[in-house]
Parts: structure tokens; C-alpha cells; sequence
């Protein structure tokens, strides 16, 4: 193995502040574009299944046909990081999603709309490990935590622009419009190929060939299985109380179509809010156990956020449910890029968040099953509360090593 080249990168600088400064923008706003380029579907579930002439159930359908693709595009995409650079990578899927999502607008049948939505979840898929290694790698380690919950909170984020593009571009020309916006993030490569530098780290840990990389991962296996089942549980919560959340205020609380958008908006900056918080108090007081209060949060406000009397006992739930909610997923980047060796630290963490997305993917579908045995509020509080439990159990049963330094070689590297 053509190891010794390598070795001379280990006198690389570290990026300059204004170097990391643009790695953070570029994968934060690579991830919140891709993730309103996901979340217009929530918001057009009615129209796409009139427009199509087929039941919402179907259009469930495509939701989870998106998050199954997501793992296909975290290999690809992760591989090539590894190996040829974050920057390229990260360049690669952004173009790549938001060509997709210009499709989708033109999508004249159903058929073809499930396709490209299946195409579009293999860029998604590709851009959130690529950017969190690139951002993570870049970041100094003393602000880890909280540029973590910043960079995550972009999924948040794109979630709140998706609530305000059905909040007036929806009225104003229509649902193919959403889509068509979507496809504004391809200049975001232009900025990340002038702004943004390679991470050190890569540089240091980079292997010489993809076998050597996957060999890597295989080393691991036990961390890798371990954090397939953590993300899994963690997919059911993030998915299974957002993406079904609109319909279920209209179906069963009877809320307006612009009142719903407005919450949407609400429980967005609650996510936010909270990401960053947790994310920041994961620094001192440990990853998991932070982890384990965001979820404590989430179980606490079940009540308000399925079963509330009014909407704003209902706004104020979300707002809470998706504070604890999104304050687990802010920890979630650096917690994974701790745990990752560093030859595989865009392949590793991408590939297993993406593969718990693909076991997770039929909850939208299990929940909105359920509801029509048990009522819509208690499939959605029953399922979550389970989960909730589960996956607190399973964060304490882990590990994390919080501080982790990316620019040193292990003994065996």
C-alpha cells in the first residue's frame, strides 16, 4: 500500500479561521437547502395526490421511496470523500440534488415522480456525511458542540423555508413551483469550490485506495452495528413526529391550511433552538447524557403536542417536541465523527445515519396505518413514546469520546 506519500501531509497547515469559517457556511447550507428540497413533499401531500390522481397514502409513499435511496448516495458519495476529497464530494451531491429536484417539478405522472423522488434521496444521502466530516474536521474542537447543533439545526431550517414556500408560493403559483425553487442551491457549488478548503484531517488520515477504505469500516463493525441501531431509533423520532405533523393537524384538530404552515414555522425555530442548545451543552456536560435530557424533553411534552385542546396548546407542544427532538440530532454530528476512524470519517457516519434512515423509512407509513385503528393522536404518541424510551436506553448503553483530536494519527495509522 502506497502508504508514505501520505506521511508528508502530516506538516499541512491548519485551515485559516476565515477557511473554517466557509467550510461551516457551505455544509450548512448545503444541508438546509437539501433538506427543504425533501420537505416540500410534507407540505403538498393534498395537491400532489389530486394532481396525480391517486390516494395520500401513496404520496406517503414517496417519502419513504426518498429516505430508503438515502444509504446508496451516503456510500457513494462518502466513498469518494474519503478518497478524493470533502470538497469534491460535497460539490458532486449538491449539484447532483438540486438537478433532481428541478425535475420533480416537471413530473407529468406519478410514475415518474416516484422515480425522481427515489434519485433525488441518493443525493440527499450523499450530502449530510460529506458535509458533517468536512465541517467537524474544519471546526476547533473547543466549539465542536455547539457548530454541531448549527449545522444541524440546517435540517430544521430548510423544514421552516419549506413551511414558508407552502406559505406563499404554494397560493401563489402553484405546487410545481416548490419544486422549481429547489433547484436554486446548484450555485452553492460555485462557493464551495472557491471558499472552501480540504480539512487537514483528510489530508492526514487519507487512504490510497477504496479497498483500503472499506477494509477500515470492516475493522470497526462492532461501532458500526452499534450506531446503525442508535440512528434507526433516532430516525423513528425525527421522522415520526414531523413528517405526518401537518396532516395530522389539519385531519384530526381540523386547523387551516395557512394556520398549519404558520406552526410549522413555529416548532422550526423551537428545533433550532434547541440543536444549538444542546449541542452546546453536550460540550461540558457529555454527548449522551445530553442526549438522554433532549429525549426527557421530548417524552415530557407527548401530551400538549398530540392531545392539546387548542392550537396553541398544540403550537406550544411542537415548539417543545421538536426542541428535545432536533436537541438529540444537534449532538448527532460530532458524536458520530468522534466515534469514526479518521480514513472513513465521511463514509462511516454517513452510511450508518443513512442506513437507519432506510430501516426507519416506513414509520410515516406504520403511523399513518395505525391511525385509522387507534385515532390519529394516539398513533403518533404511542409510537413516539416507545421510541423515546428505546432510544434513550440504547445512548446510554455507548460510548463517546467527547474532545476527540481529528489532526493526530492513531498508533495504528
Amino acid at each position: 500500500m502506497a502508504q508514505a506519500p501520505l506521511r508528508e501531509t502530516i506538516t499541512t497547515p491548519a485551515a485559516s479561521s476565515g477557511g473554517q469559517r466557509h467550510a461551516i457556511i457551505a455544509c450548512f447550507l448545503g444541508w438546509t437547502l437539501d433538506a427543504f428540497d425533501f420537505s416540500v413533499v410534507v407540505f403538498l401531500m393534498g395537491d400532489l395526490a389530486e394532481s396525480f390522481h391517486v390516494t395520500k397514502t401513496a404520496i406517503v409513499w414517496t417519502l419513504t421511496a426518498t429516505l430508503a435511496m438515502r444509504p446508496v448516495g451516503a456510500f457513494l458519495f462518502g466513498l469518494y470523500a474519503d478518497r478524493y476529497g470533502r470538497r469534491k464530494a460535497l460539490v458532486a451531491s449538491v449539484i447532483y440534488y438540486s438537478i433532481i429536484e428541478l425535475l420533480c417539478g416537471f413530473a407529468s405522472s406519478f410514475a415518474v415522480f416516484i422515480v425522481l423522488r427515489a434519485l433525488y434521496g441518493i443525493g440527499m444521502g450523499g450530502e449530510w456525511g460529506v458535509g458533517a466530516s468536512l465541517a467537524m474536521e474544519t471546526a476547533p474542537k473547543r466549539w465542536r458542540g455547539i457548530l454541531s447543533g448549527v449545522l444541524q439545526s440546517g435540517y430544521s431550517i430548510g423544514y421552516l423555508l419549506a413551511a414558508v414556500a407552502a406559505r406563499f408560493i404554494l397560493p401563489a403559483w402553484g405546487w410545481r413551483w416548490m419544486f422549481w425553487a429547489g433547484g436554486l442551491p446548484a450555485a452553492l457549488a460555485l462557493y464551495i469550490s472557491a471558499k472552501v478548503p480540504e480539512p487537514r484531517a483528510w489530508l492526514l488520515h487519507r487512504e490510497s485506495s477504496f479497498r483500503a477504505i472499506l477494509r477500515t469500516v470492516g475493522r470497526h463493525w462492532k461501532q458500526f452495528f452499534y450506531l446503525v441501531g442508535m440512528m434507526t431509533l433516532l430516525m423513528f423520532l425525527s421522522h415520526g413526529t414531523q413528517d405526518l405533523y401537518p396532516d395530522f393537524l389539519k385531519t384530526a384538530h381540523g386547523v387551516a391550511a395557512d394556520r398549519v404552515a404558520d406552526i410549522a414555522m413555529l416548532y422550526n425555530v423551537g428545533a433550532v433552538a434547541g440543536a444549538i442548545i444542546f449541542g452546546h451543552l453536550s460540550e461540558g456536560f457529555g454527548r449522551r447524557r445530553s442526549m438522554i435530557v433532549a429525549l426527557g424533553l421530548s417524552l415530557a411534552v407527548i401530551p400538549l403536542w398530540a392531545f392539546g385542546g387548542s392550537v396553541a396548546a398544540l403550537a406550544t407542544g411542537a415548539f417543545l417536541m421538536q426542541a428535545g427532538v432536533q436537541g438529540v440530532w444537534g449532538i448527532i454530528p460530532a458524536h458520530l465523527n468522534e466515534l469514526s476512524p479518521g480514513a472513513a470519517r465521511s463514509l462511516l457516519p454517513g452510511l450508518v445515519y443513512q442506513l437507519g434512515i432506510l430501516f426507519a423509512a416506513p414509520i410515516n407509513t406504520i403511523e399513518y396505518a395505525l391511525s385509522a385503528q387507534v385515532g390519529y393522536a394516539w398513533a403518533l404518541a404511542g409510537v413516539e413514546i416507545g421510541v423515546i424510551l428505546s432510544s434513550a436506553l440504547f445512548i446510554a448503553l455507548g460510548r463517546e469520546e467527547r474532545g476527540k483530536d481529528f489532526d493526530t494519527l492513531s498508533p495504528a495509522g
